[in-house]
């Protein structure tokens, strides 16, 4: 259906598709706040994967689209393409959601968001190191690249969730000084005590989040699909246009629910649901090989190699913030923000590079 249409009517079905994932978007992130509160999940490991999924929803459409369709370039390509998209979110947040002058990564500095980024850079690693593999290293369907990297987040996320409890520091919780007076999360709480004023069951939060779930798949598909028709029209590789407008139209919900965090104060939040998405998609390859019965990542171009590194690079410079806390603002937002928007225009630049030269 999708390659019979024209250009504009495929526009017009991605312009739909990205709205829809807007809207249901932010529904399944405020009806996760709700539910985590309610069933004591919070911070613990069902929490965090339950809140890693609805965000990723849009991705794991994609993802999935691709894979069956045999189109395993968009669908590495919004992978690695969607982290590097991600973390520039964190620019946004800082330029345009700061309530006070101060950087984003000054306030919410902490050893819990470090170990975050740590993790993302670990599955990144990981994911190249997959690059190298023999395409035949698959067994039922599994390749032992993919699971490796599925079972470090599992493992990182417990980290994480020990780490939330209390770290042997002097601060106990790993928060540097003059960080935000309330703890992660406290956005949340609020959430869920907003909806309780509104009379809001948890039925019925569960039912709102279910329908905004379908329709952040359906809606997925459609992108995916109307993407590859527009790609193709325009003369634009699928690596290209999976790592850039495709990954930037699935990243919509994590800019609204990241400038409503940092708007309420609850910065760490806002970090770490970026980095918490960031590490959950690569292990998306898992679930590429699994419908695809093909070994993924030894498919990988250059350019997929080169995104993987470029969001590694990016979250290195957002890692460095965190420790050291610049107090500078350049242009409205941190150092470390800047260093991060001037290392993405030029690995957009060098990406385009790539897809001329190959």
């Amino acid at each position: 259906m999708f390659q019979s249409l024209s250009l504009w009517p495929l526009l017009g079905l991605f312009l739909i598709a990205a709205g829809a994932i807007w809207v249901a978007g932010v529904k399944l992130s405020n009806t996760t706040d709700i539910l985590s509160q309610r069933l004591g999940l919070g911070q613990a490991l069902g929490g965090v994967i339950l809140l890693a999924i609805a965000t990723n929803l849009p991705e794991i459409a994609i993802v999935a689209s691709a894979a069956a369709a045999d189109d395993l370039g968009v669908a590495v390509g919004n992978i690695l393409g969607g982290i590097g998209i991600q973390t520039l979110v964190l620019v946004a947040l800082d330029a345009f959601g700061m309530k006070e002058r101060a950087p984003l990564t000054y306030r919410a500095a902490s050893l819990t968001l470090v170990i975050e980024g740590l993790l993302v850079v670990a599955v990144l690693v990981v994911a190249v190191m997959g690059t190298q593999l023999p395409g035949s290293l698959i067994y039922a369907r599994i390749g032992p690249d993919a699971l490796l990297i599925a079972l470090i987040w599992i493992v990182g996320v417990w980290m994480i969730g020990r780490a939330n409890k209390g770290l042997p520091w002097h601060d106990d919780a790993g928060d540097a000084p003059d960080t935000q007076p309330h703890p992660k999360g406290h956005s949340r709480a609020g959430t869920e005590q907003a909806a309780s004023a509104r009379g809001i069951s948890t039925t019925r939060a569960a039912i709102v989040f279910l329908v905004a779930a379908i329709v952040t798949l359906v809606a997925g598909v459609v992108l995916e699909r109307a993407g590859d028709g527009i790609a193709e029209q325009i003369g634009m590789s699928g690596v290209l246009f999976g790592a850039t407008v495709l990954a930037a139209a699935t990243s919509l919900p994590e800019l609204s629910t990241g400038l409503t965090a940092t708007r309420s104060g609850d910065y760490q939040l806002a970090i770490s649901d970026i980095f918490g998405g960031n590490a959950f998609l690569p292990v998306l390859f898992l679930l590429a090989t699994l419908i695809s019965g093909h070994a993924v990542l030894p498919q990988a171009q250059h350019s997929d190699i080169y995104l993987a590194g470029l969001a590694i690079l990016l979250t290195s410079v957002y890692l460095a913030g965190l420790i050291f806390r610049p107090r500078r603002r350049v242009l409205g937002m941190g150092i470390d923000s800047l260093a991060v928007l001037v290392f993405y225009a030029l690995g957009m630049a060098g990406l385009f590079a790539i897809t001329l030269a190959g």
